[in-house]
């Protein structure tokens, strides 16, 4: 089972991956096709409006990325029942190099040195994980858990939605942030979800636990979309991973019972702060306007941040 789930959530990752990529092409094509109608909205400074997000959802390659989304919520979700929460959310993450690849071709962002050393970091730092955490999963709790779940589900949702569309210029990074939030309480719910084994449908649409992740699931998608089309792609799948790593893998250890292997507790550690670390470097030199027309000056290489850096 152990090795099922590193499967499991290595194929997440991969389609995770794929689908935030092609999920930003949409982005960029309906930003180009307003502008080009004349229509505001989308200009990559301002927030999006609701029509221009749902313009994007309708977007072929859009499409076609949802349905990697669902491919990744099903390896995920299969990973979540047979790993501890903070190996299989951290192998989920590595969707960040995947993102970072597949923009050089898709989107034309351009990699520097900085970016190659961060997004290695989590490379590493993965691996430590993945020899230090000890095999099998404790998937009883408490149904106090379950509606504590459910409720932190409802206000992260709120928050989630305030944050993008009155976050200014931080509207990216919290969407970010708040969409691998809303994508951890499913990880988490996954986990503790009743009614799949045995399976009972009756007992399954009644835990609070399946209802956060139809509300999560649902909402988590959204978010990321509006994030997409007003922040680089980067930067917010970084604050993505971010969220739906420390989130799930803190209630893992602390409620779930989540443990590495006897001795090497520390390599845990050391690989779950690189990871957060490594996301985080990814997301503060990626975070910032999108590029969607191509009129950007290009940034220079080496350790500086900022398109004032560009331009000095």
């Amino acid at each position: 089972m152990f090795v099922i789930g590193i499967i499991a959530a290595s194929m997440a990752a991969v389609a995770y991956g794929v689908s935030t990529v092609l999920r930003a092409l949409g982005a960029r094509r309906v930003a180009v096709e307003q502008r080009e109608d004349g229509k505001a909205g989308i200009d990559g400074s301002s927030s999006p409006s609701v029509e221009s997000t749902f313009s994007t959802i309708a977007d072929p390659a859009f499409i076609f990325g949802t349905v990697m989304v669902v491919v990744g919520f099903a390896g995920g979700a299969v990973a979540a029942r047979f790993l501890p929460l903070f190996l299989a959310q951290s192998i989920v993450s590595a969707n960040l190099v995947v993102t970072a690849l597949l923009g050089t071709l898709l989107l034309g962002i351009t990699l520097h040195t900085r970016d190659w050393v961060a997004i290695w970091l989590v490379v590493l730092s993965l691996f430590m994980l993945g020899v230090s955490s000890s095999p099998g999963a404790n998937d009883n709790a408490s149904m106090a858990f379950h509606w504590g779940l459910f409720i932190a589900t409802l206000a992260l949702c709120t928050i989630s939605l305030v944050g993008v569309y009155r976050g200014g210029k931080f509207a990216a990074p919290i969407g970010g942030a708040c969409a691998g939030l809303l994508f951890g309480v499913i990880a988490c719910a996954v986990r503790v979800l009743h009614g799949l084994e045995p399976f009972h449908l009756v007992t399954l649409l009644t835990d609070p636990a399946a209802w956060s992740i139809a509300i999560a699931g649902a909402i988590g998608f959204y978010v990321q979309t509006v994030a997409l089309q007003v922040g680089a792609v980067s930067g917010v799948t970084a604050m993505l991973v971010v969220g739906e790593t420390a989130g799930p893998s803190i209630i893992g250890v602390a409620f779930l019972g989540d443990s590495a292997r006897v001795g090497l507790g520390w390599l845990a550690v050391v690989g779950f702060i690189g990871a957060v670390v490594g996301a985080v470097l990814v997301a503060w030199y990626g975070t910032g306007e999108p590029d969607h027309f191509g009129e950007a000056p290009p940034e220079k290489g080496g350790w500086h941040r900022g398109r004032e850096d560009a331009e000095a």
